[in-house]
């Protein structure tokens, strides 16, 4: 329960949050807190000198070449005990489901539940820690941004066990390299493969009766068209959609007890793939197998309306809700011109007078992910026990891995911006700042969970001091003890 002047505050938030005002010269130059809120998720203790000290143009070079980052030992550490991250999903399968055992006991189905949770504990626990201490920063923003969009939800049967290797193995190498890349990764892997239910499109006698369609399933085809690639105007027809749904007929993932020569425990079923010629989006393809696939992916990643669709979420998540449509053309001539290169794309995009508009800088409403990690990383609070973040992330809607739709969660002030999530909101920074989240372990009895209060100049500073006069008032005559909390429930930091 909100104590009064908290619950004052919370009203003060939303009463600014939608047009907070400005400082009139704050004391560190806007473009560096511009460029690390939004190739970052936020800034951490240090962060700011660094960027004043290498340049602008540096940390922005330095960020699209994450492979010459070094991670730091700690991090490494803490990755390398999560040993579901270096399984294959076949592995994950055999470790985790009961699947290909007939008649499963009751105790080897509690034994797979358990282990299914563990899987996705790991998974969750991953991304979190490198999205708070990695120093390849624009990489983990991606991975985000990426997955977002490609989404896959684990609360779907046996997807709980796949969606950190669907990160690990096909969104994670490819957030920075070309587009048709990373679409023919998610398009292999079993986690996408299952969830929209591809792995159950199939034909019945396909090899020897063309055509005979039954059954076939439409579902990633269509999603394939309107979410991944073209856009949902992006001009295809619901032939297009039957077309590819043929074409893509006996994609499929490897059976138990099965060796597969495909990295992910792909499979193509011949029997099970209408091998008529097809025509899709205007282009004929001839029946001839699994090539027919990999061909169709080459024209929904070649064409003009992916080109369009592709800048337009880039712009939407690094500029602004409603993105100039100025600068969604030049990103898209940029993604044509060389062949979807994402880091180009995105070199041209941070580069852009749009990126750098006054206002567009701080104009972005943080979705609950960026808000939580943002929190952590400014505090520079050790996380070993991630719970509190996984919890606040239960609380505001955004569990990781856990979209049930998709289209991905939503990036817009409109989807987050309520009297109920802020106050949530309130509430996890009034806690982080006075350090009573259990950060350190999870024994919720011991002495050494409890954190020491977040000291608020410290933390201004990591911010760099960037509040309007009006928070700045506010945070000055009220009690020490909250004032960090003040900062982290202020409406500057509300954005990015």
């Amino acid at each position: 329960m909100l104590k009064p002047k908290h619950l004052v505050l919370s009203v003060f938030i939303l009463l600014t949050v939608i047009n907070p005002v400005q400082a009139d010269s704050p004391p560190v130059d806007p473009k560096i807190l511009h460029i690390i809120n939004r190739l970052s998720f936020g800034p951490r203790p240090g962060d700011i000198a660094k960027v004043e000290h290498v340049g602008i143009e540096a940390y922005i070079q330095e960020q699209l070449a994450p492979e010459k980052i070094v991670e730091p030992a700690s991090l490494s550490v803490q990755l390398s005990q999560l040993n579901a991250l270096a399984l294959t999903p076949v592995q994950l399968r055999d470790y985790a489901t009961t699947i290909g055992i007939k008649d499963p006991t009751e105790m080897q189905k509690s034994l797979s539940r358990m282990r299914s949770n563990q899987l996705l504990q790991q998974a969750v626990r991953g991304r979190l820690l490198r999205a708070i201490y990695s120093p390849r920063q624009l990489q983990e923003v991606m991975v985000d941004f990426w997955y977002n969009h490609f989404n896959v939800d684990a609360s779907k049967g046996v997807g709980n066990i796949w969606v950190g290797a669907y990160e690990q193995q096909a969104i994670r190498p490819f957030v920075l390299g070309r587009f048709r890349d990373l679409l023919g990764a998610t398009a292999h892997h079993p986690a996408m493969l299952h969830y929209l239910d591809n792995s159950q499109n199939r034909v019945i006698g396909g090899k020897t009766t063309p055509g005979k369609i039954s059954p076939l399933n439409e579902n990633y085809a269509r999603e394939l068209m309107e979410l991944h690639t073209l856009g949902v105007d992006g001009g295809y027809t619901q032939r297009d959609v039957t077309a590819l749904a043929k074409i893509l007929s006996g994609w499929g993932i490897i059976a138990p007890k099965k060796t597969s020569n495909h990295i992910f425990g792909f499979e193509f079923y011949p029997k099970n793939h209408d091998f008529s010629d097809k025509v899709f989006l205007k282009q004929k393809i001839k029946g001839s197998g699994k090539a027919e696939g990999e061909l169709a992916l080459d024209i929904l990643a070649k064409s003009p309306a992916t080109a369009r669709h592709i800048s337009y979420k880039l712009a939407q998540y690094f500029v602004s809700d409603r993105p100039p449509t100025s600068l969604v053309k030049r990103l898209s001539q940029t993604y044509l011109t060389t062949d979807g290169n994402i880091r180009a794309v995105l070199n041209t995009l941070f580069r852009s007078p749009e990126f750098w508009d006054a206002k567009n800088i701080n104009n972005k409403f943080k979705t609950p992910y960026q808000y939580a990690i943002s929190s952590v990383r400014a505090t520079g609070v050790e996380v070993k026990n991630v719970s509190p973040i996984v919890n606040i992330l239960q609380q505001l809607g955004m569990p990781v891995y856990r979209c049930p739709t998709p289209d991905g969660y939503k990036n817009t002030q409109g989807a987050w911006l309520n009297a109920d999530g802020m106050t949530r909101r309130l509430n996890f920074a009034t806690a982080i700042a006075n350090g009573s989240l259990p950060f350190s372990s999870s024994g919720k009895n011991s002495q050494a969970n409890i954190a020491k209060p977040v000291d608020s100049e410290i933390l201004a500073q990591t911010l760099g001091n960037n509040f309007s006069a009006k928070t700045q008032n506010a945070i000055a005559s009220s009690p020490q003890n909250i004032r960090s909390a003040l900062i982290l429930g202020s409406p500057e930091f509300m954005r990015r």
